[in-house]
């Protein structure tokens, strides 16, 4: 008897990524490895390529870590739970097709009832195959306005480290994988199984906040030149009171034609645009000082430490204090004493 069969897919044809190889060994590593001391009834676990024959080869490369699986497509059907890693770059980034019948195969595995998991951009082989239509869903922040794009009817959350829809579930990038699949070790197994087994990959059994403390709030460059001066301007004074006006009057245009252009050049406005600066700001100085909070948010434009803690939850999804343990200098460097599990 076991928690019931999990099949991995393995989307690369002739050598992993090394980026990948981690994500693709997480699921490896959780639903792979029996823990009979923790549980009677583990996983029955296999590795699925999405290529013709037994997988993609074996050995390493000079650009990864090819792979020789047991199964084809063909072994997802018929599993309780599927999980669908990163897709190769060049089918995010350049629109290439998914590995021939990978998205029909996935609809089958769903329509035989199994529950659907992508891991990063694995979550493009879901919406691929439909799966992800009208759900709330997830990827990797660097990929969620292009997968938003692709599959206007998936309503993409950037936010999150995973999503649980049930039957459908997706996570972020990299390390986010992790938390997902300890989730499911939770319902499948309970909560001491999952805690436990998190003690033993030395990783916390939950995480606080979401991927948004790992976005940079920075806006990308823009190419409008002539707003370029001004937005440096600003980022120079983030530490004084800045209105829209100022930017304006800075900037010789008015207030409805600043807003016009930094929307169409950075597709925010400018007072988000100021807020998100503050916000980076802010993150820098928790990153690099021991200044205290109320500090933090005076050089950061934000006034108060009340403040910066309201904004900083909402757009961060974590406390300054939290953020500051996670990423500060000092973070992971003192490791022999940790609070309690």
């Amino acid at each position: 008897m076991s928690a019931g069969s999990v099949a991995l897919v393995v989307t690369d044809e002739i050598a992993i990524p090394s980026w990948d190889l981690y994500e693709l060994s997480i699921p490896c590593t959780v639903f792979g490895k029996p823990q009979p001391d923790l549980s009677d009834h583990w996983y029955d676990f296999r590795l699925c390529s999405a290529y013709e024959g037994e997988g993609s080869g074996s050995g390493a490369s000079d650009f990864g870590l090819s792979v020789r699986t047991p199964y084809g497509l063909d072994g997802i059907v018929g599993a309780d739970t599927v999980i669908v890693t990163s897709v190769p770059d060049a089918c995010v980034e350049e629109g290439r097709p998914l590995p021939d019948g990978l998205a029909s195969t996935l609809r089958r595995a769903y329509d035989a009832g199994a529950r659907m998991v992508s891991l990063c951009t694995g979550a493009f082989a879901l919406a691929e195959a439909g799966l992800l239509d009208g759900r709330r869903a997830t990827a990797h922040w660097m990929h969620t306005a292009q997968l938003a794009a692709r599959y206007p009817k998936v309503e993409v959350d950037d936010s999150v480290l995973y999503v649980d829809d049930g039957d459908v579930l997706t996570s972020a990038g990299v390390s986010a994988g992790l938390d997902l699949c300890l989730h499911l070790v939770r319902r499948d197994l309970g909560a001491h199984v999952a805690n436990q087994l998190a003690r033993r990959m030395v990783v916390p059994a939950h995480r606080p906040g979401g991927q948004a403390q790992f976005i940079d709030l920075s806006v990308p460059p823009t190419d409008d030149e002539g707003l370029g001066p001004v937005l440096d301007w600003a980022r120079a004074r983030l530490d004084r009171p800045l209105t829209v006006d100022d930017l304006a009057r800075r900037a010789a245009m008015s207030p409805r034609t600043l807003y016009r252009r930094l929307q169409a050049a950075t597709g925010t406005t400018p007072l988000q645009w100021l807020l998100n600066q503050r916000l980076a700001r802010a993150q820098s100085l928790l990153e690099s000082t021991a200044a205290p909070i109320d500090k933090v948010a005076e050089l950061s434009g934000l006034g108060t430490a009340n403040n910066l803690r309201h904004h900083f939850l909402k757009q961060v999804g974590v406390s300054p204090g939290d953020y500051r343990r996670a990423f500060g200098a000092g973070a992971g460097v003192d490791t022999g004493v940790s609070p309690g599990v």
